[in-house]
């Protein structure tokens, strides 16, 4: 690392290898599910640790019902009473030269026998492994951002730049989180997600848009099953069309998902049908995720899929008098794309062929992300950098390394100093 500057190795020496990991240790314990009070709490307990480390911190109440009725909102999916937006900042004057973004919420633990001791929220380490819900989604990246900011305070260097850490919830639903935050006006010339990218500098995402699809039955007795037709029976054309569509939109994928074999997947995530053993079901509720194409508008996304199961209904003799009906409730995620040739790229790049001695790979990820709230509505060049495989998240199995989460901390140290004119 002979390329850095003194002021540079003043930031990298001051950062604590052992705070960042206690601190994750303290995130996974919080089972901040996304909509919970537990949420709320873990933005309360971060505004502190943002105070701590030199930041001026803005926790403010989100205006549920205004953010609602913007044009422009992205959606929810889970029940919300309340939710909090926590934006801390180095002191100075302007805009901040490097935004680093993490969301504090994490999905539901589903089946808890499934988890090692039944335990989703003990942020178990075993063999330089941290395993816990939100492991790698993505309170590594929250800790990272943390530890960035404590080590810039604890260097004593100054900025010529300032430096801004956001929190946000509700990305896993949505986005509301970053939303608000980008509406109360925090900006910044360019930003750092630190969701989990497997070591790739992750420069685009696709979209996420939630479906959900009736399918009309007609009910009789099941001992007379010919009187009537089962809900059932009636998806399943449905869902060849949507199989059929998702291949379709699959072929001549961007190059940046070489190593992605799906990066656009349709996925049916839950079905509901009948109310009693002996009846033939009337009705069959799906519902699922499309994902949308880099630079596809959503609308025309919306429409592929629309159109594709309005043909399934007019090929089929039932349906084409009892069409399925298509709606689009819960989180839409746009897909979202760093600039081409925009030079944060190479910084992140060169900050982390400065702490590991190899040139990351660059890639694009196939789930949507807060990244395109920040280059669309906020207007902030954004690319994702952070600890961990996203293969592991949302799943009883998730983990973190914890070489790697000190590894990302280390390399968006060296960023923040050179970004922000550490001297």
């Amino acid at each position: 690392m002979s390329d850095l500057t003194s002021a540079e190795q003043r930031v990298l020496d001051a950062l604590d290898e052992d705070a960042l990991v206690a601190t994750l240790v303290d995130l996974v314990r919080v089972p901040s599910v996304t909509g919970t009070d537990a949420e709320a709490d873990l933005q309360h307990t971060m505004a502190r640790w943002c105070e701590e480390a030199g930041l001026e911190v803005d926790l403010w109440s989100l205006d549920l019902d205004e953010l609602r009725a913007d044009p422009a909102f992205p959606g929810t999916e889970a029940p919300r009473l309340e939710g909090h937006g926590l934006v801390g900042t180095t002191p100075g004057e302007g805009i901040p030269g490097l935004v680093l973004q993490g969301h504090v919420d994490v999905v539901p633990t589903g089946d808890l026998a499934k988890w090692a001791g039944g335990e989703p929220f003990s942020a178990r380490i075993e063999g330089g492994v941290l395993h816990g819900r939100g492991a790698c989604d993505m309170k590594a990246g929250v800790a990272v951002n943390l530890a960035v900011a404590r080590a810039v305070h604890r260097s004593g260097v100054r900025l010529e730049r300032r430096l801004a850490v956001h929190s946000v919830v509700s990305e896993e639903d949505g986005g509301l989180g970053a939303f608000a935050t980008l509406r109360r006006g925090h900006g910044g010339e360019v930003a750092v997600i630190t969701e989990p990218t497997s070591r790739r500098v992750v420069t685009a995402n696709a979209g996420a848009l939630t479906f959900r699809l009736e399918v009309p039955g007609r009910a009789a007795h099941g001992s007379t099953r010919l009187e009537g037709v089962s809900a059932i029976d009636a998806f399943f054309p449905v869902h060849v069309a949507l199989r059929d569509l998702e291949a379709r939109r699959n072929r001549d994928a961007d190059p940046l998902f070489a190593d992605t074999p799906l990066p656009y997947g349709i996925s049916v995530g839950t079905v509901r049908s009948g109310d009693w053993a002996s009846s033939v079901p009337d009705l069959l509720v799906a519902e699922g995720r499309m994902g949308v194409r880099l630079g596809e508008d959503p609308a025309d996304a919306r429409r592929a899929l629309e159109e594709a199961v309005a043909q399934a209904g007019a090929r089929d003799p039932w349906l084409r008098d009892h069409p399925p009906v298509v709606t689009w409730p819960g989180g839409q995620f746009a897909s979202g794309r760093l600039p081409d040739g925009h030079g944060l790229f190479e910084e992140v790049v060169g900050a982390v062929e400065a702490v590991t001695g190899t040139r990351p790979a660059e890639g694009a990820a196939p789930y949507g992300s807060d990244l395109r709230l920040y280059t669309g509505v906020g207007g902030i060049p954004a690319l994702q950098y952070g600890p961990g495989d996203v293969r592991l998240a949302h799943a009883p199995r998730e983990s973190v390394p914890l070489h790697e989460v000190v590894e990302v901390a280390r390399a968006l140290t060296v960023l923040a100093a050179r970004r922000l004119g550490a001297h």
